[in-house]
């Protein structure tokens, strides 16, 4: 089989020559950039640079060499800008905080303060208010809110909610034609990120990629807003799947034939112990919007539709199922309610996971590497019969994460494949 023809073997919940494997193919499920040239230090790949490829989580791209050395079966296209609003183009080099020398965009623009924090911008102008700040001891950017000073709680408005969804431009069409000629007959499978089927994902709510925000843009006051105005935040949503399913129409005509999965949305709805809210307003405020959207998909096009959620979300999974989803990550098996033979002996024959291969708040980063190989061999034979699992950790690879553990959990993967190990 070829890698694509792996995946979408089991994605159709049939058992492919071989488990599948992601790193990187999206931005929740990626490799941090200082990991990544561990990455290829250790498999004594050529060296360069690491090219940021979202700056937000400063996740590195995965490259042709690294996925064929790693045994990645996933190839992703990104979209056309950054959770910063600009475009990934014209490398220039930057030194991060910690001394690693990579590449950034030329629209990356950042500044310092007097205690060695670092801001960045949004759209890459210095003019408008910072939108993301690093501590200087940190490894990733944190999202700065900017509150509209006339903003009223009292007087909402769709449209100030509204105004990053619009219409694909023309320059993004001419974008994805880019693209769909450079991977048309890729033997990877294709993974993109859809534009402006978030609905509600709190990473994007403050608008790290405008200039300017209106409207409800504090985390606090979203989740707030979620729970005593529920009117607005369907029709928000309604609106926006309007515009998502003519968005869509385009990209399918640009590039359908390329793409085999599409990551929809990924708002979380649960933390390590509970839901966020209830199922009751799951129902009420997304399932109608998530259905028009996934049913348009199904309908008119091959493509696989993937859901982000962490947490303790097993009381919703038949849910986003039937509204439907086709796969579900990052699969956070140590949260509450989340054990892995549960999860595939209850809802394996109709959703994939996608993730949870290896815990990546204790195992990967502080765990021996026995512990790691240990604990992907069980979770490998636990939801890999039959299909329905594709390989990856529990969302990103963070930074400082020991590439002895990277190792023994690839070199796991393959060894429950019966392949040649490192």
């Amino acid at each position: 089989m070829t890698s694509k023809e792996r995946v979408r073997a089991s994605l159709n919940h049939t058992d492919p020559d071989c488990l599948p494997m992601d790193f990187g193919s999206s931005f929740i499920t990626g490799i941090h950039c200082s990991v990544v040239e561990a990455l290829r230090k250790h498999y004594r790949l050529e060296s360069r640079p690491v090219k940021v490829c979202e700056p937000y989580q400063m996740l590195g791209e995965v490259e042709e060499d690294l996925l064929d050395v790693m045994g990645l079966d996933v190839q992703p296209i990104f979209p056309h800008r950054t959770i910063f609003g600009f475009p990934n183009e014209n490398w220039k080099p930057w030194t991060t905080p910690w001394g690693q020398e990579v590449l950034v965009s030329e629209h990356f623009k950042t500044t310092s303060d007097k205690s060695g924090n670092t801001y960045i911008y949004p759209q890459g102008d210095m003019q408008a208010p910072a939108s993301g700040m690093m501590p200087k001891s940190g490894y990733f950017f944190d999202t700065i809110e900017r509150i509209d000073p006339d903003f009223d709680e009292d007087d909402l408005k769709v449209e100030d909610n509204l105004e990053e969804f619009g219409l694909m431009s023309d320059e993004e069409a001419a974008y994805w034609q880019k693209q769909a000629e450079q991977w048309r007959g890729c033997e990877r499978a294709i993974s993109v990120h859809l534009n402006g089927t978030c609905l509600g994902d709190i990473a994007l709510v403050p608008a790290p990629f405008l200039k300017h925000p209106k409207g409800v843009r504090g985390v606090a006051d979203w989740y707030m807003t979620v729970a005593e105005e529920a009117d607005f935040v369907k029709e928000l949503f309604d609106r926006q799947a309007e515009i998502a399913v003519r968005n869509m129409k385009r990209l399918n005509e640009i590039a359908g034939d390329v793409i085999d999965v599409v990551v929809v949305c990924g708002t979380d709805f649960g933390t390590q112990q509970s839901l966020f809210c209830s199922r009751d307003s799951i129902a009420d405020i997304w399932f109608a919007r998530y259905k028009k959207i996934n049913d348009w998909i199904h309908e008119n096009t091959n493509w696989k539709t993937f859901k982000h959620s962490c947490g303790a979300i097993e009381p919703i999974i038949d849910t986003l199922s039937d509204c439907g989803f086709d796969i579900l990550n990052p699969v956070q098996c140590s949260a509450e309610g989340m054990d892995p033979k549960l999860l595939k002996e209850k809802h394996g024959k109709r959703i994939t996971f996608w993730g949870g291969g290896v815990n990546t708040q204790q195992t990967l980063p502080f765990g021996t590497p026995e512990e790691v190989r240990r604990e992907v061999l069980e979770r490998c034979e636990i939801f890999a019969p039959g299909g329905g699992f594709i390989f990856n950790s529990i969302h990103n690879v963070q930074a400082l994460t020991p590439i002895e553990n990277m190792v023994a959990m690839i070199d796991a993967v393959k060894e429950f494949n019966g392949q040649t190990v490192s």
